[in-house]
C-alpha cells in the first residue's frame, strides 16, 4: 500500500553499522530489497519534506504517513537501530515477532499492546524465516537516527482479518513456481490490504479479494503530495470489463512500477509505485502471473 518516490538505495556509513557478525552481505542485500522495494516500508516509516519526498537522512526513522481512522490515529514509528527512540534494544526474535505477529517487546513501553492497525502483520505472516532474518540484518545495518515519535491513539482493539495466502508456509518449491511466488510477493507488498473492500468485521479476503473499492483520502490518511485529494482502489482481478483482464503483462507491470494506467492516466497514492519500481523483472512477472490466477470478479 501507498506512493511517493522511495527508491532508497542509501549509502551506509561503516561507523554507523550495528550488524551482527553472523549477518552475511547477501542477507543484508536481500533485506534491503524487501524493505525498500517489495514491502515499501519507507512509505510509512520515512519522514517526508513539504513536497512529500522522503528525507534521506531520516530513512525509516518514523513520521511518514499519518493515519486517523476509527480504530487508530498516529504515525509509523522509528525502526532504525537507535537504542532510545528506535528498535536498537530489541532482540532479533522480538523484531521477527513484531513483523509476523504484531507483538511488542515486553521490556518497552506499550508492552502487550499490539502494533497499530495499519501495520499489515496478517500479510507479513507469510514471511519465510530466511526473509525474516534478512530483514532483521538489514534493519540492524541502517544508520541509527534519534527521532522520538508520539505514541498513537488507540480507539478500539486491533482487528486483523485472516489473509489466506499468508496462512500457509512457503517452501523452496513454492518460490520456484511463478503463481505461488507471486502470491508470496503480493502478501509482502500488501497489495490486497488496499485492493480488497472492508466490512465492519474486517477485510473480505475470502469473497472479494482484489475487487477494489476501498477509499483513501485526507484527513483519514495524510503525508502525500499536495495535489492528492484521495483515491479509491480499483479492481485488479482478471475481469475483462471491470478489472485488468484486457491489460497486457507490460501494461500491468507499468502500472505497478511507474504508476501509469493502461490509458496513460497517472495513478494515485497510496500505491508506492516508486518503491515497486525497484522490483526485479522476475518478481514482477511472478506478481502478474498470480494476478492472472485470481477469480475474475465484477
Amino acid at each position: 500500500m501507498t506512493a511517493i518516490r522511495l527508491a532508497l538505495s542509501l549509502g551506509i556509513a561503516t561507523a554507523a553499522l550495528v550488524v551482527p557478525a553472523s549477518a552475511a552481505a547477501g542477507d543484508i542485500d536481500r533485506g534491503r530489497y524487501l524493505v525498500n522495494s517489495v514491502m515499501a516500508c519507507g512509505n510509512c516509516h520515512t519522514a517526508k519534506d513539504s513536497e512529500a519526498r522522503p528525507i534521506r537522512s531520516r530513512h525509516l526513522a518514523g513520521g511518514g504517513v499519518v493515519w486517523d481512522v476509527p480504530p487508530f490515529a498516529g504515525m509509523a514509528p522509528n525502526i532504525t537501530p537507535d537504542r532510545d527512540t528506535g528498535i536498537g534494544r530489541w532482540s532479533d526474535e522480538e523484531i521477527r515477532r513484531a513483523l509476523t505477529q504484531g507483538e511488542r517487546p515486553a521490556h518497552r513501553g506499550l508492552a502487550g499492546v499490539p502494533l497499530g492497525a495499519p501495520m499489515p502483520v496478517n500479510l507479513y505472516k507469510a514471511l519465510t524465516r530466511a526473509d525474516q532474518d534478512a530483514i532483521v540484518a538489514y534493519l540492524r545495518s541502517v544508520p541509527a537516527v534519534r527521532n522520538p515519535v508520539a505514541a498513537a491513539t488507540r480507539r478500539a482493539p486491533v482487528k486483523r482479518a485472516l489473509y489466506p495466502d499468508a496462512e500457509r508456509a512457503y517452501g523452496a518449491a513454492d518460490l520456484q513456481d511463478p503463481v505461488r511466488r507471486g502470491a508470496y510477493l503480493a502478501a509482502l507488498a500488501h497489495c490486497m490490504e488496499c485492493h480488497t473492500p472492508s466490512s465492519p468485521q474486517g477485510s473480505l479476503y475470502g469473497t472479494a479479494m482484489g475487487l477494489g473499492g476501498k477509499a483513501f483520502a485526507p484527513p483519514a490518511i495524510t503525508g502525500f503530495p499536495e495535489w492528492w485529494k484521495g483515491t479509491v482502489s480499483r479492481n485488479i482481478t482478471p475481469h475483462p470489463e471491470f478489472g485488468i483482464g484486457r491489460w497486457s503483462d507490460a501494461e500491468v507491470k507499468r502500472a505497478i512500477r511507474e504508476g501509469v494506467s493502461r490509458d496513460g492516466r497517472r495513478l494515485s497514492p497510496p500505491m508506492p509505485f516508486e518503491s515497486y519500481a525497484e522490483m526485479t523483472e522476475a518478481d514482477l512477472d511472478a506478481l502478474v502471473a498470480w494476478l492472472r490466477s485470481l477469480p475474475p470478479r465484477p
